[in-house]
């Protein structure tokens, strides 16, 4: 008994496939990855499965995930980038000005 549930594509030749299955005579939800390539085209060991009688603990933690979650890691990694990028500014800002002193005393030098 296979009954596929749906697939979300992971790239060009993945798919990440959820499916009600049996597994040694137990069902119980499979979320795998799929691949079709020259190749090998199947399933992969990527993946996981839920045992039936976890399911419905499973899908309690996967509905408290509040969807907002995902907006605020991109504005933290938003806000994390931009950090980065000021520092590194700031720190080639400073290796300038390092070196317009070097050349500054070089010449008072000579």
């Amino acid at each position: 008994m296979v009954k596929d549930i749906g697939k979300i594509p992971k790239n060009k030749t993945t798919d990440i496939v959820i499916r009600i299955d049996e597994f040694r005579g137990k069902k119980g939800l499979t979320i795998r990855e799929y691949v079709t390539s020259i190749k090998y085209t199947g399933f992969t060991r990527a993946g996981i499965r839920i045992p039936a009688e976890e399911f419905l603990n499973f899908r309690d933690i996967i509905n408290s995930i509040d969807i907002n979650e995902f907006s605020q890691k991109s504005e933290e990694e938003s806000e994390e980038k931009t950090k980065e990028e000021t520092e590194d500014k700031e720190e080639i800002s400073k290796k300038g000005k390092n070196k317009e002193e070097k050349n500054k005393e070089e010449s008072e030098e000579d």
